[in-house]
């Protein structure tokens, strides 16, 4: 039985490691001092770390380790067909009665793009979960719960902060949330693409210190643990239940870790929700296809050596890099530093191997891995620690070979102390976690103004050659909320999801409430969007960079009467 204080104690505290429990596999929640209900699949663990081994891939297996993800940041509505919809002459759908909801960095509550024309809040609720001090929404142990109730009552309040504190420092989810759900203002030329929705927002807490360290994170980047996002998913989905409406959840983070097949903890959950009925979930490809992040390489043959050049600018502190290849490859793995100095890996399916360089004083750990519930992949983990700058080579030489394909991916530009990149890269399999997930819409970033894409936005297709993206929408340039009463404008795969998820709330109004199609999901939101996307006639689709097309929900609903 869980002691609400010590779960309390244990979230926040950076003495206590945090697990994901999957319980497809062998790993338990035994001796925790607290855990946390995700789903009937997944629980979060609390570990005190002076009574565990170190925090290192030989300890633990790789999925139970939370990734970090970071944020991957009315011309856009018109593009989008959303616009038509809006208008009585149209269907007049602005998202009435569907939730829309968000794991974010907060909202800006005071902002009129969330107030009713009385002034009252159109937000359902807000689960901040840096709140230590607040009452945690039922069944969970951190964080504070306001209900609109408590919202309404802040917004009446001389001083509203003292009444509801939680508040967007970063604007990142104001953004969003006015984006996809903005009231209309024809002062600004502004209205969201489901101005009549309600909101639900998890403000997600930043990763502990100790996890931050282990991912070479630089200090005063925003980044998010696996596991808190995982609990917010969960909220969201519960208070949906609670108020007994449709929900459409957009996810504006991301990572650049695991196998790119959707097998990590988070897009296997968002799969769980977006495979229930009244449910949706999108989310953003992101921003990494410029990068130079991803290494991919097909056709190698036992014994011949494949070489993967990693340019390491100054003062990187350190960086990971993934190599995955599919079971039952194997790969002996050597590293070559800037001077010549060369560490030759061990040839194993399992183990760790050492070594400190001489002249460079860097550190290099090799991990060898399977993992993966699904795929039962190979992995590769290196973790290089204090890198000298220059030209390091990864040699990568099969042992056993089949396809004799191996992937590589470095962690996201914005989780990067430096400059670190491969000098021979792939855009494509760049899209982040949970974009994969097979059962959720997956968007990236066009221009409305050009019909260009957005060079940086994420490209598919998974390992397992999986569609993604599944559409562009507008992602660049595009208006919303700031964090005061102002209006701002912003950039990336992110905006493009929230723009994506208004429209998917319209849908929803149309299909479950106004036509009693109460088996509606994300993947008939997919099919419906795919459907009625706009295509280029000069464009083979679908397509790595373009997926099935640019979003026209108008068209797309329209595409239901044929």
């Amino acid at each position: 039985m869980n002691n609400p204080e010590l779960c309390r104690i244990a979230i926040y505290s950076n003495d206590y490691y945090d697990f994901i429990i999957d319980y497809t596999s062998e790993y338990s929640r035994e001796d925790a001092a607290c855990f946390q209900k995700v789903s009937d699949r997944f629980d979060i663990a609390y570990y005190e770390q002076t009574d565990t081994p170190e925090l290192n891939p030989e300890n633990y297996p790789y999925a139970i380790i939370p990734k970090c993800f970071a944020l991957t940041d009315q011309t856009a509505l018109e593009a989008s067909g959303i616009l038509r919809l809006q208008n009585p002459s149209g269907l007049d759908l602005s998202g009435e009665g569907v939730l829309v909801g968000f794991l974010d960095t907060g909202i800006n509550y005071m902002h009129p793009a969330f107030r009713n024309a009385d002034g009252t809040t159109r937000i359902a609720a807000i689960w901040d979960q840096t709140d230590e001090t607040g009452t945690p929404p039922e069944g969970f142990s951190y964080g504070a719960y306001y209900g609109k109730e408590e919202i309404n009552a802040a917004l009446r309040a001389e001083n509203p902060s003292e009444a509801v504190p939680s508040a967007d420092e970063n604007g990142h989810g104001t953004f969003l949330a006015g984006v996809a759900c903005g009231s209309a203002d024809a002062a600004m030329d502004f209205t969201g693409a489901a101005p009549e929705s309600e909101i639900l927002m998890a403000k997600c807490k930043e990763a502990k210190p100790y996890l931050r360290e282990y991912y070479f994170v630089p200090e005063g980047v925003l980044c998010y643990q696996e596991n808190d996002l995982m609990l917010a998913l969960s909220w969201l989905v519960r208070m949906a239940e609670r108020l007994q409406r449709p929900l459409v959840i957009c996810v504006g983070m991301g990572s650049a870790m695991g196998n790119h097949a959707g097998e990590d903890a988070l897009s296997v959950l968002c799969g769980e929700i977006g495979r229930l009925r009244l449910r949706g979930v999108v989310t953003s490809a992101g921003n990494e296809a410029n990068a130079r992040h991803h290494y991919w390489k097909s056709g190698l043959s036992e014994n011949r050596t494949d070489q993967v050049e990693i340019s390491v600018g100054n003062n990187v502190t350190g960086f990971y890099m993934e190599c995955w290849a599919a079971v039952p490859e194997i790969y002996r793995v050597s590293v070559l530093s800037p001077t010549g100095e060369r560490f030759a890996g061990s040839s194993g399916i399992v183990g760790r191997d050492t070594h400190t360089f001489l002249f460079e004083k860097t550190t290099v750990t090799l991990d060898y891995m399977v993992t993966g519930s699904g795929l039962g992949s190979q992995l590769v983990y290196l973790r290089f620690l204090a890198p000298y700058p220059g030209i390091w080579t990864v040699e990568l030489t099969p042992v056993l070979a089949i396809e004799g394909s191996i992937h590589c991916w470095l962690p996201l530009t914005g989780l990067l102390q430096g400059e670190v990149f491969f000098l021979q890269s792939d855009p494509d399999t760049t899209i982040l976690s949970p974009g994969m997930s097979a059962a959720a819409i997956n968007t990236g970033a066009y221009r409305a103004d050009s019909g260009g894409i957005d060079p940086d936005s994420g490209r598919g297709y998974s390992i397992l050659g999986v569609i993604k993206p599944d559409i562009l929408a507008p992602g660049v340039n595009v208006c919303g909320p700031g964090l005061r009463t102002d209006y701002t404008r912003r950039s990336g795969s992110s905006v493009s999801a929230a723009v994506t998820a208004g429209g998917c709330a319209q849908i929803f109004q149309w299909g479950i409430l106004q036509q009693g199609l109460t088996y509606l999901n994300s993947t008939n939101l997919s099919n419906i969007l795919i459907r009625g996307a706009i295509r280029n006639e000069d464009r083979t689709y679908p397509d790595r960079a373009f997926g099935y097309g640019l979003l026209d929900v108008y068209q797309a609903l329209g595409m239901l009467r044929l």
